[in-house]
């Protein structure tokens, strides 16, 4: 299958259920129904953290580097209403159909920007961010130039104080990629955590890792209690634990930029 081919199926569990397929690796789960149900744990664990970071129902000024199925735009979208939120997503046909086959609702004020994702970042206007996701895949990997140091200096640049960053990577044993990319979020941010499941941790499979970044406290304690309580549970490695899990490795920048590691077969549950 080639790795701009784009699919929809039916998730037959749901009564409006989707799973969107990018070259065989599935990349969003959508229930129109009820868009407050994520499905895939990696979108549960931002999940926890848009329903952390500000006091109930505030709303928050996003952006989305990643648009996929709009999954997390449209999670907030009825957990924060009037959330002004800006996503971008560089494959235009992606955003065709979803646009097509799995329509927002008309009231959310969602733009979606068909840009690459540094570029775009590079052009939001300091400190105008309070949520910042990174969700990008170029089939199933990450792309380098969204890796490095000087991303995350963008990063923290586009956001307010004490705005979050939250960005879902995926690796394996010995979990080099994630190990280097928390020491690069950390070179950027003061306050770092990781949930991570115990299977990925101890080098029984690939997954994925999702890392949380501010420049003020994060709520690791009520973070790690929902991550405990989810279908697949989590830790959320912060403080020593984290420093275990960093050991020795050192920030990436632009120069030494590479992507995240290809997958097993099979790992992201590619439809028959």
């Amino acid at each position: 299958m080639s790795p701009d081919t784009l699919q929809l199926a039916r998730d037959v569990s749901l009564a409006d259920g989707w799973l969107l397929y990018l070259g065989g690796t599935a990349q969003s789960h959508v229930d129109l129904d009820d868009p407050t149900h994520l499905e895939f744990e990696y979108a549960r664990r931002l999940g926890h953290v848009v329903d952390l970071m500000a006091p109930e129902g505030a709303p928050l000024r996003a952006l989305h580097l990643g648009g996929g199925a709009l999954t997390l735009p449209r999670y907030l979208a009825v957990t924060r209403p009037g959330s002004p939120q800006h996503v971008v997503e560089n494959n235009e046909d992606l955003v065709a159909l979803v646009v097509e086959r799995l329509p927002l609702w008309p009231n959310w004020p969602v733009q979606v920007e068909i840009a690459d994702a540094r570029e775009a970042l590079e052009r939001v206007p300091a400190g105008t961010v309070e949520l910042l996701v990174s969700d990008v895949f170029a089939g199933p990997r990450i792309p380098a130039h969204l890796t490095s140091r000087e991303f995350v200096a963008a990063v923290r640049r586009a956001l307010a104080g004490g705005g979050t960053y939250a960005a879902n990577i995926a690796d394996s044993a010995p979990l080099a990629f994630a190990r280097s990319q928390l020491a690069t979020v950390r070179s950027g941010f003061e306050h770092v955590c990781v949930f991570v499941e115990p299977t990925v941790l101890d080098g029984r499979r690939f997954g994925n890792l999702v890392l949380v970044a501010s420049s003020e406290p994060l709520p690791v304690d009520e973070l790690a209690r929902r991550a405990a309580a989810d279908p697949f549970p989590a830790r959320v490695l912060h403080g020593t634990t984290l420093d275990a899990l960093v050991g020795d490795a050192a920030p990436i920048v632009d120069e030494t930029a590479a992507p995240s590691p290809l997958p097993p077969p099979g790992s992201f549950g590619v439809p028959g």
